[in-house]
């Protein structure tokens, strides 16, 4: 056997194969030996086959079958032994005709490298870190959402401002036949406000459905259809209101903060704010980290330059899925994941050059502990045992998909605090709204 490398050019080489009848002539011996000792055909004694008509019957399919493994185990030797950093799997250079009754072969193989890079993650712009303050009136108004949630409702006859309605959308033709339940404010525009405003029930209104909620998205909650078809919807529809509602604040008192956090954990209004901003801050955190992280990434992608084997990488597209693709269908899936699998690399650099970085099995099992501790505590379930939690996380630790997702997640949540620490960042205060618009350009 005899195996060599020929580079095209830095990311590319072609790897050929020369077997000789020596590399799997004792094994293709030894199949047919099996085979005539076996085989039961018409006219002869079993084991007693000809071994000439073995050969002829059988040899072809043998020889294919422990070529093709030859070929498989001799790659991967050469390519784990040259430490070849592959993007894809080797593609066979195409013969016309196989000539499988000589001695010698010979078979070609493609290859895409991994090009060689560095990555500056400092960088040279900085990144904005977001920071959501949890002000007084951030906390207020969510004291005043959770008090109405936790209310009485108390049932009226004619609509006011704040109130809460019932009732049935309809139109025939577009077969709308919905029941809903929404607050006035949620109606967009003073045309429609003044239609509910001093409404009945048995009321029937005339509404229009373009421009009808202030959140787009609740059209197609509230009539029950796609939000497809929801998207510039414009018929005419009515609401017929069959019940109105006001809602009565909750008071803040004991009864209350037992009903939110369990007897006796929150005693006061100040305890109870207190509160309410450290949960929010936590919550605040996990979607400011994660925008940081994505600001990180794109910047990384966008910043670090080195290319790709494209060609090889679109043939292999081509041919390494269920079904084959055109040209234009590997370019296309090519175009769709370029920027991932820059990434992959990028990062896959930055673990190499930060050992503490690589996820260790120990690790995993103390974030899958961590977790299921929290998740039990949830449930109440406040003082489970070590070996409680270690028979749950026994029991994870062989479902391969739940290893995946907690490997991803304990990857991201390490490479988030070394980003923290080594990226150009620069912190700026804002409030939530602030964040949402800044951020998402909402």
């Amino acid at each position: 056997m005899n195996i060599k490398r020929t580079d095209t050019d830095a990311l590319n080489a072609t790897i050929t194969l020369d077997i000789a009848q020596a590399d799997y002539k004792e094994q293709v011996d030894k199949i047919l030996t099996d085979y005539r000792k076996t085989a039961s055909i018409p006219g002869f004694r079993k084991g007693h086959v000809p071994a000439s008509l073995i050969n002829k019957k059988y040899r072809t399919a043998i020889l294919v079958d422990e070529i093709n493994k030859l070929i498989q185990k001799e790659l991967n030797d050469y390519i784990t032994k040259e430490d070849l950093n592959l993007l894809g799997n080797p593609l066979p250079v195409e013969q016309e005709d196989i000539d499988w009754e000589s001695d010698d072969f010979t078979f070609n193989f493609e290859i895409g490298l991994a090009p060689d890079f560095d990555v500056d993650v400092k960088g040279k712009k900085a990144i904005t870190h977001y920071e959501i303050k949890t002000d007084d009136e951030t906390i207020n108004k969510q004291i005043d959402r959770i008090r109405e949630q936790y209310g009485k409702l108390v049932s009226k006859d004619v609509v006011e401002k704040n109130d809460e309605v019932t009732g049935v959308f309809r139109n025939d033709d577009e077969e709308i036949n919905a029941d809903a339940t929404f607050k006035v404010d949620k109606i967009k525009g003073k045309t429609n406000s003044k239609k509910f405003i001093g409404a009945k029930k048995g009321d029937k209104l005339e509404l229009k459905t373009k421009g009808l909620f202030e959140e787009d998205r609740d059209l197609a909650a509230f009539l029950k259809i796609d939000a497809d078809k929801a998207d510039g919807l414009n018929v005419p529809v009515t609401f017929e209101i069959t019940e109105v509602n006001s809602r009565e604040k909750a008071e803040l008192n004991q009864e209350f903060f037992d009903k939110l956090f369990g007897p006796d954990v929150i005693k006061s209004e100040d305890e109870l704010r207190e509160r309410l901003r450290e949960d929010a801050g936590k919550q605040f955190a996990q979607q400011t980290d994660q925008k940081l992280l994505t600001d990180v990434t794109e910047g990384l992608i966008a910043n670090t330059k080195f290319d790709l084997p494209a060609d090889f990488l679109k043939k292999w597209i081509a041919n390494n899925g269920e079904n084959e693709l055109t040209a234009e269908q590997a370019a296309e899936e090519y175009e769709k994941s370029e920027k991932g699998l820059r990434y992959q690399l990028i990062e896959s650099n930055i673990l190499k050059a930060n050992e503490d970085l690589q996820l260790k099995f120990e690790e995993l099992k103390e974030y899958a502990s961590q977790q299921i501790r929290e998740q039990m505590k949830q449930y109440g379930h406040t003082d489970a045992t070590d070996e409680e939690v270690d028979q749950v996380v026994a029991r994870i630790m062989q479902n391969q998909e739940e290893v995946k997702r907690m490997s991803e997640q304990l990857q991201n949540e390490k490479m988030l605090k070394f980003f923290k620490e080594n990226a150009k960042l620069k912190k700026k205060e804002v409030t939530y709204e602030q964040f949402i618009k800044e951020a998402y350009d909402a």
